[in-house]
This record gives C-alpha cells, sequence and structure tokens, in this order.
C-alpha cells in the first residue's frame, strides 16, 4: 500500500532522490495549480495556432502545422491526430537492447514534470494520465541506441510515446510484452494525442537528464565510500593521519579537498598510528584527499548542471501566455511593454511562441564527460589501495592476496584480478562524447551534443564503480581476518564491524562475486555512512573499541 512517502508532486520539479523512487510504484499529485497552469497553456497554444480566433488565419507553429527536422519547411498533416502519428511513425528506428526500467520512468517522471510547468501547450488530459502511470509497474520497453541528444531524446522518448498508447512493448511487473495488453493489465487506457501533445513529449532532453542524474547519484554513493574506505586502510595497515593535517590543507587551497580531509579527520578520530610505517605513504593513501577532493569539486559542477536540468524545459517551440509584464516578472526583469517580435518568436495580445533550441543537450553532456573521468579516476584509486592491501611488500606483512594458507587457499586472487578488468573496462568507455559531434539530418542537426550517449555511458560506468568499492572493502575485510589489526578509531571500527556482518571471511575460498555485490550493496545503502562523512554509529561499537586484534579464530 502507497504511503505519503511515496508521493511526488508536480508543483515544483522533481529532484533525483523522486527519480530514484520512480523505479517503483509511487504517486504522482497533479494539483489545481498544475491543472490551471497546463490548461492555460493548452488555451494559448490553440490561440496561436488559429490566429487568436480573429480571423489572423492558421499560424505556422513547428511540429503542429508543419513537418519535422529537415522537413519543417513542408506542411503537416491537416488532422490532429494524424499529425500525432506523422510525428512519431518516422522515429522507430531506435536499436539494440531495452534501457533499464529505472531510467525509462525516471525519464517519463522528468518528462510529466517539465510539461506540468504549463509551457508546452499540451492537454491537461496527458499530464494527468502521464502521472497515472506512476502507480503502476508499467514500463516502456525503449531502446538503447538511437538519440544524438540534440533535438532532445527524439527516439527514445518516441519508443516510450507509442508505448503509452499502446504500441510496441512494454515490462508489466518486470515482464516484457506488447504495449496495450501491458497497459489493460496495469488498469490504464492508451494516451490519445495531437501532433503537439506528441512532439512535446519526444522533443526534450528528459532521458539524457535521467541517466546523468542517476549516474551522478551513485558516482557521489561511491565517493562518500571511498572516502570511508580510504580511512578504514589508513587505520587497519597503521598510517600516521598527519597527510590529513588543516594547515597543509589549506595552503593547497581547492575547497573540496579542505572539505574531504576534514570528513576524513573526523572518520579517523582515535586512531593511533603503529609507528612502523613509511615516512612517506604510497600516493594511494597520502594524496587520496586530494584525489577525493578534486572528485568532489567537479562533482559540485555536475550536480549544478543536474539542478538546472531538472528544473528547465527542454522542447521546443515553447509557449508563453500573458503580456510582458508577466513575461518580465517570470524572467525577473523589467518589462518594456512589447511582445514578441516575430524574430525569437511570434508575438499575440496574449503571450508568445517561440522557436529555440532548449533541446541542446550540452550542459549534460558536458557534466556526463565529467562524471565520466571522476569515475575513471576514483576506480584507479579503489583497484590501488585493493593492490596495496594483497602485495606483502606493502601491507605490513600480511599474507599474499590475503590468502589464509596461500598455496593452497587464494584469497582476492580472484577478485583482484576482477578489479583490473573492471578498471579496463572504465578506462575504455572513458572517452568524451559530448564533443564528438557529427552532422545529420541535411544539415539542420549541422552540430550535435550526444548527451544521451555521454549520460548512459557515464551510468554504466557508474555501476562498474560500486564494484570495484565492493571489491576493496571485501579486501579489508578480509585484511583483519587474516592478521592486520583492528581499526583503532571508533568509526573505522563501526564501518568494519558493519562489513563483517554482511560478509563473511574468506576461509576457505568460494565464489565472491555475490560477496562484492553484497559488499557494493551495503556501502550504497542510505545510513551507513552518517552525513556522507562517517559510518553511521548506533549502538556501542561506535564508543568502545576492543582490542586490536582479527576475527580469526
Amino acid at each position: 500500500m502507497l504511503t505519503t512517502t511515496d508521493t511526488v508532486t508536480l508543483t515544483r520539479p522533481p529532484d533525483s532522490a523522486a527519480l530514484r523512487r520512480a523505479a517503483a510504484p509511487l504517486t504522482v499529485a497533479v494539483d489545481d495549480e498544475v491543472r490551471a497552469r497546463v490548461a492555460r497553456g493548452r488555451r494559448f497554444f490553440h490561440a496561436a495556432r488559429h490566429g487568436n480566433g480573429n480571423g489572423g488565419g492558421e499560424r505556422r507553429i513547428y511540429g503542429a502545422t508543419t513537418g519535422f527536422g529537415a522537413l519543417a519547411g513542408f506542411a503537416g498533416r491537416a488532422d490532429e491526430a494524424d499529425q500525432c502519428d506523422n510525428t512519431l511513425a518516422h522515429l522507430g528506428a531506435g536499436q539494440g537492447p531495452d534501457l533499464p526500467p529505472g531510467i525509462v520512468r525516471a525519464a517519463l517522471l522528468l518528462r510529466t514534470a517539465s510539461l506540468a510547468r504549463g509551457l508546452s501547450g499540451v492537454s491537461a488530459e496527458v499530464v494527468e494520465r502521464l502521472a497515472a502511470l506512476f502507480a503502476t509497474t508499467f514500463c516502456p520497453a525503449v531502446p538503447r541506441y538511437g538519440s544524438v541528444g540534440a533535438s532532445g531524446d527524439l527516439i527514445p522518448l518516441a519508443y516510450a510515446t507509442q508505448a503509452l498508447r499502446g504500441r510496441g512493448h512494454a515490462y508489466l511487473d518486470g515482464r516484457r510484452m506488447a504495449a496495450a495488453p501491458a497497459l489493460a493489465g496495469a488498469g490504464l487506457r492508451p494516451l490519445a494525442l495531437d501532433g503537439r501533445d506528441a512532439l512535446a513529449l519526444v522533443n526534450g532532453t528528459s532521458v539524457t537528464t535521467a541517466a546523468t542524474a542517476l549516474a551522478r547519484d551513485a558516482v557521489r554513493a561511491a565517493h562518500r565510500a571511498l572516502t570511508a574506505l580510504s580511512c578504514l586502510l589508513a587505520d587497519v595497515l597503521g598510517c600516521d593521519p598527519g597527510f590529513l593535517d588543516a594547515d597543509l590543507m589549506r595552503a593547497y587551497g581547492h575547497p573540496g579537498a579542505v572539505d574531504v580531509a576534514a570528513r576524513m579527520r573526523r572518520t579517523l578520530t582515535g586512531t593511533a598510528p603503529s609507528g612502523t610505517r613509511p615516512l612517506q605513504e604510497p600516493y594511494s593513501i597520502r594524496c587520496a584527499p586530494q584525489l577525493l577532493g578534486a572528485a568532489e569539486d567537479a562533482l559540485r559542477y555536475v550536480d549544478g548542471v543536474v539542478a538546472a536540468d531538472l528544473g528547465g524545459v527542454s522542447d521546443n517551440p515553447l509557449f508563453f501566455p500573458g503580456g510582458a509584464e508577466e513575461t518580465a516578472e517570470r524572467d525577473g526583469t523589467e518589462g518594456d511593454g512589447t511582445e514578441g517580435d516575430g524574430t525569437e518568436g511570434d508575438g499575440t495580445a496574449a503571450g508568445k511562441v517561440v522557436h529555440g533550441g532548449n533541446f541542446f543537450g550540452q550542459p549534460a553532456a558536458f557534466a556526463a564527460d565529467m562524471l565520466a573521468s571522476v569515475t575513471a579516476q576514483l576506480g584507479n584509486l579503489a583497484e590501488r589501495q585493493l593492490d596495496l592491501l594483497v602485495d606483502p611488500a606493502r601491507n605490513g606483512g600480511l599474507p599474499p592476496m590475503l590468502a589464509t594458507t596461500p598455496g593452497t587457499q587464494h584469497g582476492l586472487q580472484g577478485v583482484q584480478l576482477a578489479t583490473t578488468a573492471l578498471v579496463a573496462e572504465i578506462r575504455r568507455a572513458a572517452a568524451p562524447a559530448g564533443m564528438q559531434s557529427l552532422p545529420t539530418n541535411l544539415h539542420i542537426q549541422d552540430v550535435v551534443p550526444f548527451g544521451t550517449q555521454a549520460a548512459l555511458r557515464s551510468h554504466d560506468m557508474a555501476e562498474l564503480l560500486g564494484l570495484l568499492c565492493g571489491s576493496l572493502a571485501l579486501g579489508l575485510r578480509q585484511a583483519v581476518y587474516v592478521g592486520a589489526r583492528r581499526p583503532t578509531a571508533p568509526r573505522c571500527a563501526a564501518l568494519l564491524d558493519a562489513l563483517s556482518e554482511a560478509v563473511p571471511p574468506v576461509d576457505p575460498d568460494r565464489p565472491l562475486d555475490a560477496d562484492v555485490r553484497a559488499a557494493a550493496d551495503l556501502l550504497a545503502s542510505p545510513g551507513l555512512l552518517a552525513t556522507g562523512d562517517s559510518p553511521a554509529m548506533s549502538d556501542s561499537r561506535a564508543t568502545s573499541v576492543p582490542p586490536a586484534t582479527g576475527d580469526r579464530p
């Protein structure tokens, strides 16, 4: 049964937490304020299209009265319902595996929220019906390949829209089937659309934005995990925490590094250096605050792009009801008493229709490329820290590969090999996509951002980064089992205890793929890392640290 925590309102733009929750059924509320502004935008669209009812004749509005893309100079279909098919049929050219349902439903939530702003000229029924689908498990089947991210995510959103009309394929309760019976099984009716509705549903960057936002969240979770695991590594090895010195970090001058080092100092509060470590630790320990801090600064840039895209309207054209005074109030500027000049937009006594390029997903493309770079370097750090931990020449004399009896047991050897493969895969995928423009569509789209590819690639990479964090966590858990000291910092001890409860020691050897995933899931779970800087400590483990011994019998 749904509860109030399962409700998202369309009065304001959704945040990324709402996008994550959209993977499961939830209530999307359409209130009177939303209905009023959508209805007002729809009335203005009809008035603008039909000459405002003053005998001025029908106005040319892209997609409502015209063809599409390179064929916009030709007339569209006269019948409005037929113009919907004119919008969608030719876009059924996608290929490849289906996108994850979590991305598709998140994209549809963003599309619904964008249309609810009242600037797209769609009918209120479209918004109401889109909102209704989220209370079910219905999810369109959308192929991965086909979008260049320039006129928004045309091909993937066309597949989603067709499924909502009962065409193509969809998922219901996780099972792929024809869209029509999936709609019926969910208790939904096929959407009836005109050309304006159809174009507004496909002509936006919702898939790109959803994938970027979800990837950002996953990379931020991995960043928090690696910050905590770096502290745990330093503690179990007995490192001196001087490399986190506050004056040192202030002299460095980078805000992200200052903040990350402060979090690491809090996590390591109470640690007792062993006195046996080298004067200067390897860079994977000593330079961790600089690396993680640079990642934090980069992620803050991505945060800004995601926030803007979540709150923006990315389709074309847009419809602005009201005169100059209302426009000035909306834009935060002073009105000059004029209407649209016919260049940027077609003005009427009631507002303006503006044809532009808000669908050009370059900001998300740059942000997703930045995420890819951050992911690759965080992956490098996790892999190098695990490599240090399994190497007896650098791990303080622990057995090679953290095996209980080297030779007859192999400990983390397979996991260490797999992390090498994961890092190689991440590096291969990290090439920037947002500058690889190719002209298309008879050179109407003569420059394109490839934001969709950048975002989906970063989403894939973020999943691999989570597995690298799980691998490192498994190694730290095993290190204490085979003889490393128990952490002396209470927060590090609490993290180790949580890992030990989730994952048994490797004794004897066993397949560890599920253990890596379990550790990764634990690190990503809300509440393990309190406020992003230390493990949550709700019991006595946080204040009482047992003697520095392992848990090996």
